[in-house]
């Protein structure tokens, strides 16, 4: 404490004696704050069209784009409105790239996207400016994606950016969008000369997910497919281990661990690191045999039997 009351700072003997060394901390960027959110110097010409478009995810693409985890998919936009100047508002939940192309006669402003994950553009001219708003970015606009589920969200964001609403929603499917008016047979379309190529988002060094990573396995020599001599060898190494154990008999024999081949089954035959994507409908059941080392990474919803213990982990343990 100073003379005139104030707080002074005790001298540390710590770092009189040099004990301390550079403390490395790297914290999360604070999200921007929504007051910053818009196009600087945005000049939207009289009559311009808004157009909201998207889907939860487009079509896979079988490799990342961002650190997620998740497999990134594919948008195709096809812009097709002579009439009048257009906005786009693009939305995917999943890490996205955006591919826009458009009809001759087609003049495009300003692009606004918004997902949770990673999203990119390419294809557009280089004078049309793109504001890109995520929940991973801690974008300046906030986080949300476009379907019809959701549209009570676009009209708001549309007239902040903007000063006017959403002139019509378009639904992507399968990963592709037809936006403005439809294509009429023969209906040229045009994209960036120059613009980069849906792969070069690809993270470096990333595996492939879901479904063509584990074909990818197999191809490798990593992974086999199950069979049922697999399932059978599973349930017998839990029949020795439930004799050895202090179970009373059950009348009719105890059922067996597993019925049939599991969904999507393989062998583990080399050290192997779980693909991003095995969610839902592309999770898979991993055998480890004895002597393999169970895979490593984030298995998702999938379910690993391992020999070597005769333990079952994850989601279709639940089952048996």
């Amino acid at each position: 404490m100073t003379a005139d009351g104030s707080y002074q700072p005790p001298a540390s003997p710590a770092e009189a004696a040099g004990d301390t060394r550079p403390f490395a901390f790297s914290a999360h960027p604070a999200p921007a704050p929504l007051d910053a959110c818009g196009f600087d110097g945005l000049a939207i010409p009289h009559g311009t069209k808004v157009y909201a478009a998207g889907a939860y995810s487009g079509r896979k693409l079988a490799f990342q784009i961002d650190d997620s985890g998740h497999e990134a998919t594919l948008m195709e936009v096809a812009v097709n409105q002579p009439q009048a100047p257009v906005i786009l508002m693009l939305g995917a939940y999943e890490p996205t790239v955006w591919s826009i192309g458009w009809s001759q006669g087609t003049t495009l402003v300003a692009v606004f996207v918004s997902g949770y994950h990673k999203q990119v553009v390419t294809g557009l001219p280089a004078t049309v400016p793109v504001l890109v708003s995520t929940y991973d970015n801690r974008g300046s606009c906030g986080s949300n994606y476009v379907s019809p589920e959701r549209a009570e969200r676009l009209n708001p964001m549309a007239r902040r950016l903007f000063g006017q609403p959403v002139d019509m929603l378009h639904p992507a499917r399968d990963g592709k969008v037809v936006v403005g008016d439809a294509l009429s047979p023969g209906t040229q379309l045009q994209t960036r000369r120059d613009a980069p190529g849906v792969e070069s988002f690809r993270l470096p060094d990333s595996q492939l997910a879901g479904p063509a990573a584990l074909q990818h396995a197999v191809a490798q020599g990593v992974l086999r497919p199950a069979t049922l001599a697999d399932v059978q060898a599973w349930n017998t190494g839990m029949a020795a281990q439930r004799a050895q154990q202090d179970i009373p008999p059950i009348a009719g024999g105890a059922p067996p661990a597993q019925r049939g081949l599991p969904h999507n089954g393989y062998v583990v035959l080399k050290p192997f690191r779980f693909p991003a994507g095995l969610y839902g409908a592309n999770s898979a059941t991993f055998y480890v045999p004895k002597g393999v080392p169970n895979p490593t990474g984030t298995p998702g919803h999938s379910t690993v039997y391992d020999f070597n213990t005769l333990q079952c982990s994850g989601v279709g343990c639940r089952r048996d």
